[in-house]
């Protein structure tokens, strides 16, 4: 059943599991994808907190001491979530420490409100480094206007950041010069580069959803010949982005002095549309150094069928740009496109953190009723 995950393993993908909840954690499920299915790493999100929490498997006992202790519900989500996260950093800590640190990682999200706030997701960033307390924890800092500046700030104290919600390549090469930028910061410091890690997470299916949209709002026979090809296209030019960055002469520098290359990692790699195949964006990125955060019905799905067929990413780049030329000649507006699903994307977030933030608020008083 995982030899498909194997051979993605063996071309240089990092597979990890794009989902975590405390039943997950305790029933020794996230143990077994580790041993299983080559699951080297673990993302979350407010979304998927807010799933977690809200079905309430799990967290009934620390929620009743939360509501004894009179803690504010934002108080209590961050016990909560960095909870999660730490057991699940140890769990994957032997992979952090076998691998020197480029396996093994978790991700935890700043409060998405703070998407727009650079000193705010700075402060936020440090404090959730501190509340997990572990070296294998991402803190994931959407790659906003806003947030460029404080992935800087934060790479350069030496906390590792994984940067999420990027959509636009001209944003992703500012993404890039901003980790670069932190580590400049961080070597002046006379911090240990080798101990900062960084992985960009470059969101795939949305760009998809969002073009298909708009080709067959076109209608014409020309639209409906590019429907699903513009994410595979945007991420792969991506990568050539990578190579080129990390392939310069002012990276080089620094990997002199020891520091890591920030990965690729494909985000939002769940098809959206039933008439792609269900392993899309996998078997078609595959490419080294890069990693696959992957919903558990996606895993399962490359495990069952995936077809890897060795890099499907370098030596696309003539064909990617030739598809994102020929939107743009349909009027397809780019920028467009990745803004509204920038925008989009903070607001999906936002929404879900309220959600949870107002169904635990009524499990607290509910079980701060009870207690009295």
């Amino acid at each position: 059943m995982t030899d498909a995950l194997k051979r993605l393993s063996d071309e240089g993908v990092a597979i990890w599991l794009d989902d975590l909840s405390r039943k997950r954690i305790t029933s020794g499920n996230l143990a077994e994808l580790i041993d299983d299915s080559h699951v080297v790493g673990v993302t979350t999100n407010p979304s998927i907190f807010q799933k977690a929490i809200s079905s309430g498997d799990g967290y009934e006992e620390q929620l009743a001491d939360l509501a004894v202790r009179g803690l504010t519900v934002e108080e209590a989500l961050r016990m909560i979530t960095t909870a999660d996260v730490r057991d699940a950093a140890d769990i994957l800590r032997p992979l952090y420490d076998a691998t020197d640190g480029r396996d093994g990682w978790v991700s935890i999200e700043v409060d998405p409100h703070l998407a727009h706030n650079t000193a705010g997701t700075v402060a936020e960033a440090k404090q959730l480094a501190w509340l997990v307390d572990r070296p294998n924890v991402f803190i994931k800092i959407p790659a906003t206007k806003a947030g460029l500046p404080a992935i800087a700030d934060v790479i350069a104290k030496g906390i590792s950041v994984n940067v999420t919600l990027i959509f636009s390549l001209e944003r992703y090469r500012e993404v890039m010069d901003a980790y670069v930028t932190g580590l400049e910061r961080a070597k002046a410091a006379g911090l240990d580069l080798s101990q900062i890690h960084s992985v960009a997470s470059f969101f795939v299916s949305r760009v998809d959803t969002e073009i298909d949209k708009r080709l067959d709002a076109l209608g014409t026979d020309a639209a409906k010949a590019l429907r699903g090809r513009a994410a595979l296209a945007n991420a792969r030019l991506a990568y050539q982005a990578y190579e080129e960055v990390f392939g310069s002469e002012r990276w080089a520098g620094l990997e002199r002095a020891g520091a890591n290359k920030q990965r690729p990692l494909w985000a939002s790699t769940g098809v959206k549309d039933p008439a792609y195949k269900d392993t899309l964006y996998v078997d078609e990125l595959v490419a080294p150094g890069t990693v696959n955060t992957m919903p558990e019905a996606t895993l399962e799905a490359t495990a069952d069928h995936g077809e890897i067929t060795g890099d499907t990413v370098r030596g696309t780049y003539g064909q990617a740009k030739a598809d994102l030329d020929a939107l743009a000649a349909l009027g397809v507006d780019y920028d467009d496109v990745v803004q509204v699903l920038e925008d989009e994307g903070v607001e999906k977030f936002a929404s879900a953190w309220d959600d949870l933030v107002a169904s635990t608020q009524a499990e607290l008083n509910r079980l701060s009723s009870k207690g009295r």
